[in-house]
Order: C-alpha cells, then sequence, then structure tokens
C-alpha cells in the first residue's frame, strides 16, 4: 500500500524533517528565521522544504539551560547565589513567569520542565530593573499571600472564590513523611497579591484586617456578580 506523502508538519515534525533540535526551530521560529505557521499551528511541506536548516541551527549556537540553571544565573547576577542561601533566592518559579512576560523564550517541547536560550538569560541579567522584575515574579503560597495582605487565610480563600486571583502556577508539594503522596500547592506572583488592595478600592481593607477568629468574613456574602460593585 503505497505511503502518503505528508502536507502539514506541526513544530515537532518540522523540526524532525529538517533534521535540527526543536529547541532551535522554536528560538528560530521567536527570531523570525522561520516564518509564522498557517492554520492550527502548522506549515505547509512547500513552507517547510523552503526552510534553511543550517541557519536554524546556528540560531542557536548555545545549547539550551534547564529553568533551574537560569534561575541560578539570575540569583547570582542579582548577587544572591541560590547555592549559597538557605533558601533559593530565585526559583524556576520566577523563570517561568519570565517566559510568560515574554522575557525569555520557551525553547522545550515538554510540559514537564522550561529550556531557555542562555545568552537570552544573559541579556535578561544585565537590565537594571532585574531585582524588581524578580520581586514581582517572586512566588507566595497561599498562606504566604494571606499574610502579605495582613488577612486571614479565610479571607484570602474568599477572593479565590470571588475571582478576584488566580494561581500563576501550581507545584506539588511532599509534606514530612506522609505516605499520602505529594499535595497540589497554588502559587501566586507577588505583584499580583500587591494589585489586591488596589484593583478593589470599594472593599473596607482595614476591617478584613481587623478580623478575629471565629468571626464571620465580610467576604461570605459576596458573589463574583457583586465582587466589583
Amino acid at each position: 500500500m503505497a505511503r502518503t506523502a505528508r502536507t502539514e508538519y506541526d513544530e515537532s515534525q518540522a523540526a524532525k524533517r529538517l533534521g535540527v533540535p526543536v529547541a532551535a526551530f522554536r528560538w528560530a521560529r521567536a527570531t523570525g528565521l522561520v516564518p509564522p505557521p498557517t492554520g492550527s499551528s502548522v506549515w505547509s511541506r512547500a513552507v517547510v522544504e523552503a526552510m534553511d536548516a543550517e541557519a536554524i541551527k546556528a540560531s542557536l549556537p548555545r545549547a539550551p539551560i534547564s529553568g533551574a540553571a537560569a534561575a541560578d544565573h539570575i540569583a547570582e547576577a542579582l548577587g544572591t547565589p541560590n547555592k549559597l542561601q538557605e533558601k533559593a533566592s530565585v526559583t524556576a518559579f520566577v523563570v517561568r513567569q519570565f517566559i510568560r512576560r515574554g522575557l525569555l523564550t520557551e525553547l522545550s517541547a515538554s510540559p514537564g520542565g522550561s529550556l531557555v536560550n542562555p545568552d537570552q538569560v544573559h541579556a535578561v541579567c544585565q537590565r537594571e530593573d532585574l531585582a524588581v522584575l524578580v520581586a514581582e515574579d517572586t512566588p507566595l503560597g497561599p498562606d504566604q499571600a494571606a499574610s502579605r495582605l495582613k488577612v486571614r487565610r479565610v479571607e484570602f480563600n474568599y477572593m479565590l472564590e470571588l475571582g478576584w486571583i488566580q494561581a500563576a502556577d501550581t507545584v506539588e508539594v511532599r509534606f514530612g513523611t506522609s505516605r499520602a503522596g505529594a499535595v497540589p500547592v497554588a502559587l501566586f506572583r507577588t505583584a499580583d497579591i500587591d494589585a489586591l488592595e488596589g484593583a478593589h478600592p470599594g472593599i473596607d481593607w482595614e476591617r478584613l484586617r481587623s478580623m478575629k477568629p471565629g468571626q464571620r468574613s465580610p467576604l461570605a456574602t459576596m458573589t463574583k456578580v457583586g465582587a466589583g460593585t
């Protein structure tokens, strides 16, 4: 039976056809060397065959590094090397947020971890506002977020239910020696937490911050429809 020739290629298929790493293909796409896909993130056979494989390979001269390695480089640029800290000053969470900001380009085709261009990381590390960017993207767990807002955890839980804020990421955390397995924990950007009060000026924040254990939260009667009123 005759084999049907492929007429369209997705990212991985195009990279394989050209004999280049997917990371190099992604970088070439981000820099404009590879034209935008047509249709649903696919390229036609003619477009793929017209691509310059050698130029795509050359566009990424150094091997990409992991998100954790990128975090280490950023921490060193800030003068707070992760290896010298009891707790890492910059984590892979920050790198993922930099990717979402467009400061770094995701080169990994796997959802399990990030790969980035080391030269692009070096350029980011030269930014004068690097410390500010890292501070904005520093992760906070739910308890840490509530503490930063100076409210009880119950108030923060209501804010989540009201849709005032969403988690930027979720990580699996194992507590102690529990055999129950890892527990998913939501992480929030510090900048998003800091922006909550300004985003909801009609809320009596002083009252929220003065609530005592056992008292019913003022947010308990609110709904998503009335959250902005």
